[in-house]
């Protein structure tokens, strides 16, 4: 079995000495060789192993940078997608209440024009009134003055100072404004 503490080096084929020379035994120039090309596959083996370790301690180095990057990405991600949800949220609400806020002024500028209408149809039935009291007073005093003309009307035919008889007021015809006045 072997151990799994012990470990083989380049420099420890290089020393290993073998014990002393037998009669029949290797022959020595050849143990050489072969402890040297041992020697040499042990070394390019050490160094590949060594620079795969450098490259696995690179690679999990950069794993961990990835996952890290990926890890903040991910946060990044989900934070920009909460502020999305937020942003949306915030302008919904704002949207709601300006919507509130417009609803609110046109009612009021709906309610204020109502109020000046009415304020208006109020001015417009005075100004009625205050028309139809001065027609209805200037009817009065149109009819008091023909009925007071009428009244100084009243002799039919006068002598003139030729001696011909002249046409009272009566025979003489109303003027149209004067006629337009008293009919309303």
């Amino acid at each position: 079995m072997i151990d799994e503490g012990f470990h083989l080096t380049p420099l420890d084929v290089r020393r290993y000495d073998f014990g002393g020379k037998t009669f029949r035994g290797y022959e020595p120039a050849r143990v050489e060789e072969f402890r040297i090309q041992v020697a040499e596959e042990l070394e390019r083996l050490t160094r590949l192993v060594q620079e795969l370790e450098e490259k696995t301690r690179g690679s999990h180095e950069q794993l961990r940078s990835f996952r890290e990057r990926d890890q903040a990405l991910n946060d990044a991600l989900i934070s920009a997608q909460q502020l999305r949800a937020d942003m949306r949220e915030q302008a919904e609400r704002e949207a709601k209440l300006l919507l509130r806020e417009a609803r609110a002024e046109g009612e009021r500028l709906i309610e204020a024009a109502r109020e000046e209408v009415h304020k208006l149809e109020a001015n417009l039935a005075q100004l009625e009134q205050s028309r139809l009291m001065f027609i209805g007073q200037l009817r009065a005093l149109v009819e008091r003055q023909l009925v007071e003309l009428s009244a100084a009307e009243g002799t039919a035919l006068r002598p003139n100072t030729d001696g011909e008889a002249t046409q009272t007021r009566s025979a003489m015809k109303t003027p149209a404004w004067l006629e337009s006045l008293v009919k309303e």
